[in-house]
């Protein structure tokens, strides 16, 4: 039997019909947007406002071949080895072949993608990729200026409603296990049931049940909890990426600032409380090594001589090529008192990325009928174990693309709904502290469930988490933050549970009790 947040009668809230419904405003449902059929109807949910995602914050840039040095298949085996092995192969060869097509339509809508002096691309390196295949916007922008350029383009559209400040609360199906629909709540606490047979769920990733992220305050995991409550398969839910490199501290929104990878592709140096380089004892890769290496290194170099952080020295360059390159981390730095020319960056490890989801074939299909799923929230399989730095927002544009052309292939305007499975009575029973329980899912996430983890704490970290789960999913929830706490139990319990379940390490997961 399925389960649901939202308690009350779909007869007493407003219906709105659509062709197309998106949930998620960041790169992979703004490209999903703009590649539905325009003769289809389709709502643009947005959780926080169209210009709030995660996409907008990635600074590292965008992976595609585009060199004639570099092939594609240098692209796939660099993309497997990031993955551990746990890739999926097939879904691996669609990302790496389908990117340079969609990066020349992205110059199409007008991303401004930076130049050398002759005008031509600027392309440069990051860890873990063999040749230099990483292209930017503003620098270390990406994020931000490829997200607005596709809302503008989005705008444009007669055929999409932008839906601003609405969250999902659940996704509905019928007997025959088929989308119908979606319920839905408004800022000021209004629910809506959205009718439709097809739903991409590209709500982002689950960073903020984590107490330190580079993840926005949207990040809690609402799309992957409606479709795990829908009866949608995740797959790959242990692995979760910490960049090695966020300021020390964090914004008024406790988020971490990111101090992108691509510093290192510079030549910045990690170094410690001594002065020390330390990443060339640890792997061959030295600063360019895999982000979960280079993450655990640094909270062993930081256990070891009991530090709050370690430093990333990028003071070779000269300030105007860090003016140049780095605008947004140079004046970020500057606004806090470090000086990135002269100064050293105090950084740490924090949780950044999730590879696990909601499991998807290479066309953004679900196991439910009608539901699809692309960008962050979803497990396409292309990252398996550990994600290649800067192939998630391609993998948002060749996946946000492939969920709308299967769309645009399948749809049927007489698609009729068999009996809509909804029955969600619920005792108005006593909620745990909605302040409390959050604070506390964060703190057991980080400390039992992050870079580090081992039997004891996630066993314990499941049963403290666990009473949370069964407290909300037992009681009648009606206010957004109420559910978005679920949600974040929710998403929490199946990581620890993957977590615990895979005994051995590999990639972005590490047992320190790992059996051999």
């Amino acid at each position: 039997m399925r389960e649901y947040a939202f308690c009350g009668s779909l007869a007493d809230i407003e219906t709105i019909d659509f062709d197309v419904i998106i949930v998620g405003a960041g790169a992979a449902g703004l490209y999903a947007a703009l590649n539905i059929d325009p003769k289809l109807s389709c709502a643009v949910l947005d959780k926080l406002g169209i210009e709030e995602s995660n996409s907008m914050y990635a600074q590292g840039g965008i992976a595609s071949v585009t060199l004639k040095e570099d092939s594609w298949q240098s692209h796939y085996e660099d993309t497997l080895i990031a993955g551990a092995g746990l890739c999926d192969k097939e879904a691996v060869k669609v990302l790496v072949n389908e990117g340079p097509k969609e990066i020349q339509k992205l110059m199409g809508y007008g991303v401004p993608f930076d130049r050398d002096e002759n005008n031509n691309l600027y392309i440069s390196m990051e860890g873990a990729h063999t040749y230099k295949r990483i292209l930017h916007c503003g620098g270390d922008a990406t994020g931000l200026h490829m997200t607005k350029t596709l809302t503008e383009a989005v705008k444009k559209l007669k055929n999409v409603t932008r839906m601003d400040n609405i969250m999902l609360l659940d996704i509905l199906t019928d007997e025959n296990n088929s989308v119908t629909g979606a319920i839905v709540q408004d800022k000021t606490g209004k629910n809506s049931l959205l009718r439709s047979s097809y739903i991409i769920t590209a709500s982002g990733g689950i960073g903020r049940v984590y107490r330190n992220s580079t993840n926005s305050s949207i990040a809690t995991g609402d799309g992957i909890a409606a479709a795990i409550r829908a009866g949608a398969k995740v797959d790959n839910m242990e692995f979760v990426q910490f960049h090695p490199t966020a300021l020390i501290h964090p914004d008024l929104n406790m988020r971490y600032f990111l101090i992108s990878e691509a510093l290192r592709g510079e030549g910045a140096i990690l170094r410690n409380r001594r002065w020390e380089p330390f990443m060339q004892e640890v792997h061959p890769m030295a600063d360019l090594a895999p982000r979960d290496i280079v993450s655990r290194a640094i909270v062993s170099e930081m256990r070891k001589y009991d530090l709050p952080n370690v430093y990333l020295d990028i003071t070779s360059k000269s300030r105007e090529f860090l003016i140049k390159r780095f605008p947004v981390i140079y004046n970020e730095c500057m606004n806090r008192g470090i000086d990135i020319a002269v100064d050293w960056i105090p950084v740490v490890p924090v949780q950044h990325y999730f590879m696990g989801g909601i499991k998807t074939d290479t066309n953004g299909r679900t196991n439910i009928e009608g539901l699809y799923a692309c960008g962050e929230c979803a497990c396409t399989g292309v990252h398996g174990a550990n994600r290649l730095a800067s192939n998630s927002l391609l993998e948002c544009l060749v996946f946000g693309h492939r969920c709308a052309a299967n769309i645009n292939e399948v749809f049927t305007k007489d698609k009729k709904a068999s009996k809509l499975l909804f029955d969600n009575s619920k005792p108005k029973g006593e909620i745990v502290d909605i302040d409390t329980c959050r604070s506390q899912i964060r703190k057991d996430m980080t400390k039992k469930g992050g870079i580090i983890r081992n039997k004891t704490g996630l066993t314990e970290t499941i049963a403290e988490i666990g009473e949370y789960y069964e407290n909300l999913n037992n009681v009648e929830l009606n206010e957004a933050r109420e559910i978005e706490t679920l949600n974040m139990a929710t998403v929490s319990l199946h990581i620890l549970n993957a977590a615990l379940k895979r005994e051995k390490s590999i990639g972005a997961h590490f047992r320190s009790d790992e059996i051999k």
